[in-house]
């Protein structure tokens, strides 16, 4: 795993930001998947206070067990409350619920209500559930929120019972905000700002050519985990992979496809590599929403289709995309490149068509599209892609693409 401590001490920013909060008392959030033993001690010590990267139990009992409080997040792509939520019996008062990187169609259907629901249905303690979805996070985040005590603000929920515990009503400081389902609170209209400067692509920028030298080598393979944002290392010979050109081409037999990540920022050469478990049959996919940078990345079964995703996406200057031979599809995603301007409820059954449109082109992803936003982000091992190359998030390092 990364030397998460090391990553951090020896990064004087990161070290002044977390002395800043420090001193106006203000919670750290981290992310260190799998971290534990004596390296999990250190980055607590830093400051670190909470985690909402766990994804087994034990790991997160190790935390809990050393004064870092566990977020159990259920979000799109990352699902890791049927693995922690046993936890809340034992740590009633550091755990909380997260509904982390949900798509919008998720979120329409429910969020920390649904983890409230699914933690009573399994009989825990309905004091312990409650705690871990309004008291623990309000302490602990020092939230400017009612707390149903005397001479504080009225903000609170009415509910049909205690076990369906479908909400009615929604009162915000003694104003009721939403009812039944719909919402009283007025939208505002803003300027939309943006920061997307790159140029549209040509096929052969995707294009990858080795030499003879190379022809016995293995090619490195993100292996992405369907429920994870964690990658596995993959390795496939270079020699299933090319062409009578020499290139690299995409193994559908193998679900090994092409991968890429361009800078949006400025123009700049793509950077390539390979990916398995998208599944994808035909055509390609991009987006841009790709913590952290977010910039531009795509997957597809060739270059053609890469390019005309990746087109779409600066066209709309952001957004999400698939394609294939005979069919476009695209939701423009233009404030800042990752949010719409448009009503919640559209951009939900927007995002339904495209998801429903991946998978019928192969994926068998839960969210094809989440799981994909997560392919850069270096910081969540093991092997990720960045604008830059790919990279090795156990040794922190850029890594060749053969080996």
């Amino acid at each position: 795993m990364m030397n998460y401590p090391g990553v951090l001490l020896n990064d004087a920013e990161v070290m002044k930001k977390i002395a800043a909060a420090k001193k106006f008392n203000k919670p750290i959030d981290g992310h260190a998947p799998g971290l534990k033993g004596a390296d999990a001690v250190k980055y607590i010590q830093t400051g670190i206070s909470t985690d909402h990267e766990c994804f087994t139990y034990d790991e997160a009992k190790w935390k809990l067990q050393n004064g870092m409080k566990v977020l159990i997040r259920e979000g799109s792509a990352a699902k890791n409350f049927e693995a922690l939520i046993p936890l809340l019996d034992e740590f009633p008062e550091m755990i909380m619920f997260c509904s982390d990187d949900k798509h919008p169609n998720d979120l329409v259907r429910g969020h920390i209500n649904q983890l409230v629901k699914r933690a009573l249905d399994k009989g825990i303690d309905f004091w312990k559930v409650i705690r871990a979805a309004t008291l623990n996070p309000v302490q602990h985040y020092n939230l400017e929120c009612g707390l149903l005590r005397e001479n504080d603000s009225a903000d609170f929920i009415v509910v049909d019972d205690l076990q369906k515990l479908n909400v009615l009503q929604t009162f915000v400081k003694g104003n009721l905000v939403a009812e039944n389902g719909k919402s009283f609170i007025n939208s505002i209209p803003s300027t939309i700002i943006n920061n997307f400067y790159c140029s549209p692509k040509l096929p052969e920028d995707f294009s990858i050519s080795i030499s003879q030298n190379d022809f016995e080598k293995n090619v490195k393979v993100i292996e992405a985990l369907d429920g994870q944002l964690i990658t596995k290392t993959f390795l496939i010979p270079a020699k299933k992979l090319l062409n009578k050109n020499n290139q690299l081409y995409a193994d559908l037999e193998n679900d090994v496809l092409k991968f890429t990540v361009i800078n949006r920022y400025a123009d700049a050469k793509p950077a390539v590599a390979f990916i398995k478990n998208f599944g994808l049959k035909h055509g390609a996919i991009a987006s841009c929403v790709g913590h952290d940078s977010h910039n531009i990345l795509a997957v597809g079964t060739n270059d053609e289709m890469i390019c005309r995703a990746v087109n779409l996406i600066i066209e709309s200057k952001g957004g999400l995309a698939a394609v294939t031979s005979s069919s476009v599809r695209i939701l423009a995603l233009p404030v800042a490149g990752i949010m719409s301007n448009e009503d919640a409820y559209f951009v939900a059954e927007e995002y339904e068509k495209i998801d429903a449109m991946v998978k019928e082109m192969g994926s068998t992803l839960r969210a094809p599209f989440m799981t994909l936003s997560f392919m850069a982000l270096l910081v969540i091992p093991q092997l990720k892609l960045s604008d830059k190359g790919l990279f090795d998030g156990g040794k922190f390092s850029f890594t060749n693409l053969l080996q």
